[in-house]
């Protein structure tokens, strides 16, 4: 038996529970990194510990691969790949760009997701076929948009500063082509892409959590979502989602460094 849209809500529900009343309320954050920073705040845990509860009581036999706690069955046909609080940089700063995202792999293969934004009441849903919105301004099925060309497209990357090296030169010479280009979004800029607003998302070094909700929203909505030598995005990466063929292509090619 597989999830439907109720059982997604469900656990989108579960985790606005724990994220939505620690929101903009100044908790307290850890970082992980001792190099750097990287944050987790107690919404992130408390959040993974409740979609996980309902997925291990509804379906024990799927796999759970989560940021914050121990994966389980990865080796098993269908597992859900969660991220409690996706941009937890935004969401520590008060700014409702960060999301919730629940992601359903069958067979290795990302094939249903969710991106939920508590605060501003809006989600994303790939069903399996078809990419939906819904939010304050009510429910639609979603599709990406052609705006014909890289130089007449929006990007948006979580930030230049997650580029070193090779990888940064491929993208500033991405950058420099496009009509606009937007900073610091996380998983909503995908989420607009999807409904048809922007036209491209490049970024880096990213986790299979961080796009395995986001792989079937964009995809059933007619995008296109790879990694940078244009293999499947499940393992995460070099990512880049376009919402048309021929951005794609021209910006594929910058990015190989033809």
């Amino acid at each position: 038996m597989l999830p439907d849209r109720v059982f997604f809500d469900a656990l989108a529900d579960a985790a606005k529970g724990e994220t939505l009343p620690r929101f903009r309320t100044g908790i307290s954050v850890v970082n992980k990194l001792a190099g750097g920073f990287d944050p987790v705040t107690e919404g992130d845990r408390a959040a993974e510990t409740a979609i996980r509860a309902l997925i291990e009581e509804r379906f024990p036999e799927h796999g759970i691969l989560g940021e914050e706690h121990e994966s389980i069955g990865l080796d098993r046909e269908h597992v859900w790949v969660i991220d409690p609080i996706d941009g937890t940089r935004a969401f520590i700063s008060g700014l409702p760009v960060w999301g919730t995202l629940i992601g359903f792999r069958s067979n290795g293969r990302a094939t249903m997701g969710m991106m939920d934004q508590p605060f501003t009441g809006e989600r994303y849903f790939a069903d399996g076929s078809q990419s939906w919105y819904s939010g304050p301004d009510g429910e639609r099925q979603i599709s990406v948009r052609d705006c014909g060309s890289l130089s007449d497209a929006i990007l948006f990357t979580t930030s230049p500063h997650i580029f070193q090296g090779e990888d940064l030169k491929r993208y500033r010479s991405v950058e420099e082509k496009v009509r606009l280009f937007r900073y610091g979004c996380d998983c909503y800029a995908y989420a607009l892409l999807a409904a048809g607003h922007v036209d491209l998302v490049v970024e880096n070094s990213l986790q299979p959590y961080d796009v395995g909700a986001l792989i079937p929203i964009i995809e059933q909505a007619g995008g296109i979502i790879t990694t940078w030598d244009g293999g499947r995005p499940e393992n995460g990466g070099n990512i880049i989602a376009a919402g048309s063929r021929a951005v794609y292509e021209q910006a594929m090619a910058l990015l190989a460094g033809r």
